[in-house]
Parts: C-alpha cells; sequence; structure tokens
C-alpha cells in the first residue's frame, strides 16, 4: 500500500499544505479553505491514511516551495503524482499546463490543444478547476484568449498574486 505524507508550508498567502507519495506531489492547498475536511477526503480517494505533520523525506519539497515564494525558485524538481486523476483529456491538460514556464502564460485554448483537443478551451478549464494540485501544476498560469486572467476555483485573487509574483501580468 502506498505511505501519504503531508506537511504544512507557510507561504504569503496562508499555509500550503502538501501530500506526497513515493511518486511524487499528489494534492495541495491553502489553509484558506476546509482543510481537515478535504484531507479526510482525499484519504477515501486515496484508500489510505496520510501522516500529517510528518516532515521525514518533505525537506526537499518544503525547500522548493519556499525557494518559490521568495522569489528564487523557478522549476519544481518534486515530480507530481497524478494517481487520482483519471487517464484522458483532463489528465493530459493537467501534463500540457506543467510545461509552461515560470513566468509565461499560456490560454485555455492552447491547453487543450496541446492536449490533442483544438477545440475544447473551455473543457481545458474545467479539467484545471478541476486540478488536485496548485503550483506544481501551475494552473494559474493559463489565462482567457482575451487576455483576462479567467478563473481559479474562487481564488481569483490567489492567482492575481501568483501571476504577479513571477512577473507574468
Amino acid at each position: 500500500m502506498t505511505r501519504y505524507r503531508a506537511t504544512g508550508i507557510a507561504t504569503p498567502l496562508g499555509e500550503m499544505i502538501v501530500v506526497v507519495s513515493g511518486e511524487g506531489v499528489v494534492w495541495t492547498m491553502f489553509s484558506d479553505e476546509n482543510a481537515a475536511l478535504e484531507l479526510e477526503r482525499l484519504e477515501v480517494r486515496l484508500g489510505s491514511s496520510i501522516h500529517l505533520g510528518s516532515v521525514r523525506g518533505l525537506t526537499p519539497v518544503r525547500r522548493e516551495v519556499e525557494a518559490y515564494f521568495r522569489g528564487t525558485g523557478r522549476t519544481f524538481a518534486t515530480p507530481v503524482d497524478l494517481a487520482i486523476v483519471q487517464d484522458g483529456f483532463g489528465r493530459r491538460v493537467l501534463e500540457a499546463t506543467m510545461a509552461i514556464p515560470y513566468g509565461e502564460l499560456a490560454t485555455y485554448g492552447d491547453v487543450a490543444a496541446s492536449a490533442g483537443s483544438l477545440r475544447a478551451g473551455r473543457a481545458a478549464g474545467g479539467a484545471l478547476s478541476r486540478s488536485p494540485i496548485e503550483l506544481f501544476v501551475p494552473c494559474h498560469r493559463v489565462v482567457h484568449a482575451g487576455g483576462t486572467i479567467g478563473g481559479y476555483g474562487r481564488h481569483e485573487d490567489r492567482k492575481r498574486w501568483l501571476l504577479r509574483h513571477e512577473g507574468a501580468v
């Protein structure tokens, strides 16, 4: 059975909770959301408990997140584990999004095309809105073709902050 560990990391946007497996980052969220409830739901999805507060083996991911928010880290060496994301278009959207470099933007249409469906910009937005992983899957770098930032769940202020932090807007 896969072992899952989680840690909280202080950021300018509040505490970020990162859950990892032996393969990489499985899930993230910020503390302004109902973390306890979401972690319980995640345990059900994973079919396994999550060891919260466990820092053993999580130092590299902590350092990467801290470096990102300090402005000294632009990439993440810790891999992403998309095991809880179903195969298909949604997974391909997340994979395409991971290829968007720091400080650059892509449109929902661009991401849809990279995921193999030229006219599925709206569907790409839906897939991004369900992404279980923020930052490591940089959904914040995907914007509307008209230049507006688009949605980010209910957290457009967070998206705006991240884009400014990267110098993308």
